[in-house]
């Protein structure tokens, strides 16, 4: 696998290194290198792939600041992380639970032997942008609560969220609350008769924001995993947008899969 384009690749304006990083990252990421599996070495990344040895030394380098390699020195051998890249299910977590049950995205957490925290950072009624207004038929005037909160395993920033909801839905309710619900959202909109019925989700890649930035606490220039939500319950036959979610991941280390 060359870590630089062939002749005539000259459109990829990138600084070596961060090309040659892009080409180690996603051989990581395809499973060329196995979690637990040694990288080359420096100078053998070099000879193979006709790249002088600081630039493969400067791939590696980007490599262990967004935490897909480690390596334990400067002569060491450099490692492949074990579990970097999670994959996301959005079914696991978007129903109601049951009397006393946690959140969904926290007993998944459980599940795969992590510790889940989920952080309330802000809670507001705002005039929400266009496209979450717009999705939630607010009309040109109607404003929202939000829910912003940042997700954790372990200590590591999974995903910060910013979770909209009808005013008319969230008055007079836990929503408008400064804590955290218990069961979370979905089950607090069940009871008060809105079941989920349907989602719909736009997933993209994203430029990050500075609070995206900071809160996921990304390296370098890479991409967030954006995905924007639409949670519709059903009555008298017509779906009624209930929850708009915003939420961004760190674009190479988590994947979502869906099934049909």
């Amino acid at each position: 696998m060359p870590l630089t384009p062939p002749a005539g690749g000259d459109a990829d304006p990138r600084a070596p290194h961060v090309r040659a990083a892009a080409a180690l990252r996603d051989a990581i990421l395809c499973g060329t290198w196995p979690p637990g599996s040694a990288l080359p070495t420096t100078s053998e990344l070099a000879r193979l792939h006709g790249v002088r040895e600081s630039v493969a030394a400067q791939a590696i380098s980007l490599l262990i600041e967004e935490g897909l390699v480690t390596t334990s020195g400067p002569h060491a051998a450099v490692t492949v992380r074990p579990c970097r890249q999670q994959t996301v299910r959005p079914a696991d977590s978007g129903q109601p639970v049951g009397p006393g049950e946690s959140y969904r995205w926290l007993s998944v957490a459980e599940r795969q032997g992590k510790r889940g925290t989920i952080t309330l950072l802000d809670v507001a009624e705002v005039r929400p942008p266009a496209e979450v207004a717009d999705a939630l038929e607010l009309g040109e005037t109607g404003t929202a609560v939000l829910r912003r909160q940042l997700l954790q395993h372990d200590g590591e920033p999974v995903e910060l969220a910013e979770c909209y909801y009808p005013m008319e839905i969230a008055r007079g309710t836990a929503l408008v609350e400064a804590r955290r619900i218990r069961g979370g959202t979905p089950t607090l909109l069940a009871g008060l008769g809105l079941s989920p019925h349907r989602t719909v989700d736009r997933v993209s890649a994203r430029v990050p924001t500075q609070a995206q930035y900071e809160a996921l606490r990304l390296p370098g220039d890479l991409p967030i995993l954006r995905t924007f939500r639409v949670v519709y319950s059903k009555s008298d036959g017509r779906h009624r947008p209930i929850e708009t979610t915003v939420m961004a991941k760190a674009g190479h280390l988590y994947e979502v899969r869906y099934e049909f």
